[in-house]
């Protein structure tokens, strides 16, 4: 009995000194106010795990960065190796190489690190570009969430820029290729080219100060801007609630799933695990970048069949295909065959997809809050001019290795160019002709089956002696999905007080573009007034 009552003053001393904690707390921080945060509501799907997984590498390149930079000398002073890897004995190397020699051979665990560090980069940039085409698709860039695209795209071009900064810090002969291809591009810029040249590399290149520039920036520079525009993005995310795909019980006034805590945090948390020990399986059984078979970098010197990491390979494919153009003017010679595709087309690709909500709205007129995903093929237009993209990215990647693709499968290198450059021009238009009909085709056949129900593969006779095959009526969640597609109509021009005459009938012409291809769904449902055994088996 006393040991009771001691144990109910002991708990009631507990509970006061946590009330107390909890009142101190909250009249300094926005405890009250979390409570509600922890109840927040995400809904469930696989591609909504896309940003996570993006989020989570970038846990992983943090902590194996923080892990190398104890043992990575950012400097460019020639040193003659004297290590454990025999092939380099005696050689004449940069610190810079040496010191990841020395982290993939004589550090315990170094390689391991260093190629987990390595793969979650790659899995870090591929996660955003998947991430980004699910946004694309699904329309979640449309109000309010317009910031949150510019965000996302400002993250993917910053991760390009810190991929190819920590894949130049080895110094070997393979990243000393892709500084040279840079130098280049460089050179390429007419009036500031050489200006920029030398301010970034310090003088005549190769100096000795650019391996200690992309040391500063690849560590704290973009590293500390990616972590603003992560911790902001994500921010936004919980302010403007998450998107979710059309269903019973979900409107664009609501968010259905799973509460933050416990629900989703854990499972978050296993996703994080998750995440971590494939890419430590990687580092561990799947080679990458392996710089001891390079050797240091020379100038004077380039390795057969250099290839740089996939994220970069678009520029290196277009640098292939463009063919030699140059032109003198006023005595100085514009290199197009290096300026338009290394400098113009990424800046056009990236103003395309800053610009592309803003065009949308302005073509479609659509100015309403949209928290409901659009399936990509209710918005053929949208999915075409995806597709489109995607296989315009896909011929540069491939083109970038058309030397090795010309060398495995003994094909003519020439031949082999101009399929590419062939491929560039068809290609693109051709996917997005085929995607917008098959997307209308799969909308036709979604009209049919809420006119006619779903097939059950069972023969009726009618009354005519001939067979017929019944439908029965479609379940209520895919019939609410399948009635939730609403097209607008095309905009009609604007009245010529309101826009100039050419800009009206452009965005007209453009809107019935968008729209004028379309397959309505009618108002009234067919499972309101049940349909006669006749009509079901037409």
């Amino acid at each position: 009995m006393l040991l009771n009552r001691k144990r109910a003053r002991a708990g009631a001393r507990a509970r006061d000194a946590a009330e107390r904690t909890v009142q101190w707390a909250d009249g300094r921080l926005p405890v009250s106010a979390g409570g509600g945060l922890l109840r927040k509501a995400f809904p469930e799907h696989w591609s909504f795990l896309l940003g996570e997984i993006a989020l989570y590498s970038f846990v992983v390149l943090l902590l194996t960065g923080v892990w190398l930079t104890l043992f990575f000398k950012p400097s460019m002073t020639e040193v003659v190796y004297d290590g454990s890897y025999e092939p380099l004995l005696g050689l004449s190397m940069s610190e810079a190489y040496r010191s990841t020699v020395d982290i993939s051979f004589d550090v315990r665990g170094g390689l391991l690190i260093r190629q987990t560090h390595h793969w979650a980069a790659l899995v870090f940039l591929s996660a955003i570009g998947v991430h980004l085409l699910r946004v694309f698709f699904t329309g979640a860039f449309r109000r309010p969430r317009e910031v949150n695209w510019l965000i996302g795209v400002t993250l993917f071009l910053l991760a390009l820029v810190e991929g190819f900064a920590g894949y130049s810090l080895p110094d070997d002969l393979l990243s000393g290729t892709g500084l040279r291809i840079a130098q280049g591009i460089m050179l390429s810029i007419p009036v500031v080219g050489t200006y920029i040249s030398m301010f970034v590399f310090g003088g005549e290149y190769p100096g000795d100060d650019i391996v200690p520039r992309l040391y500063s920036v690849h560590i704290l520079l973009v590293p500390g801007v990616l972590l603003a525009l992560v911790t902001l993005h994500l921010i936004l995310v919980f302010y403007l609630k998450h998107t979710q795909w059309a269903g019973p019980g979900r409107t664009n006034r609501n968010a259905v799933g799973k509460p933050m805590f416990p629900q989703f945090v854990t499972n978050s948390t296993g996703l994080f695990f998750m995440v971590f020990g494939v890419l430590t399986v990687l580092g561990a059984v799947a080679q990458i970048n392996p710089i001891w078979a390079y050797g240091p970098y020379r100038p004077d010197v380039v390795s057969f069949g250099s290839q740089p990491d996939w994220y970069v390979g678009f520029l290196e494919g277009s640098l292939r295909l463009m063919p030699p153009f140059e032109t003198e003017v006023w005595g100085h010679t514009v290199m197009w065959n290096v300026l338009v595709p290394a400098v113009v087309l990424p800046a056009a690709l990236f103003a395309v997809l800053y610009a592309y909500p803003f065009f949308e709205r302005w073509v479609t007129g659509d100015h309403q809050e949209h928290h409901l995903c659009d399936r990509p093929r209710d918005k053929p237009v949208r999915t075409g001019l995806g597709v489109a993209a995607i296989c315009f990215y896909a011929v540069l990647l491939l083109a970038g290795g058309n030397d090795i693709i010309a060398h495995v499968f003994d094909i003519s290198l020439n031949l082999l160019t101009w399929t590419f450059r062939i491929s560039l021009v068809l290609l693109p238009p051709v996917a997005f002709m085929v995607t917008k009909r098959v997307c209308l085709a799969l909308q036709e056949r979604e009209r049919e089956r809420l006119d006619e129900g779903a097939e059950t593969g069972q023969l009726r006779q009618t009354l005519a002696g001939g067979y017929v095959e019944t439908h029965a009526p479609l379940d209520t969640e895919e019939r609410h999905v399948l009635r939730s597609r609403r097209e607008p109509e095309p905009l009609a021009p604007a009245p010529s007080d309101d826009e100039a005459p050419h800009v009206g009938r452009l965005r007209a012409t453009l809107s019935e573009w968008y729209y004028g291809d379309r397959v309505d769904v009618d108002e009234t449902d067919p499972e309101e007034s049940p349909s006669s055994p006749g009509e079901l088996e037409r």
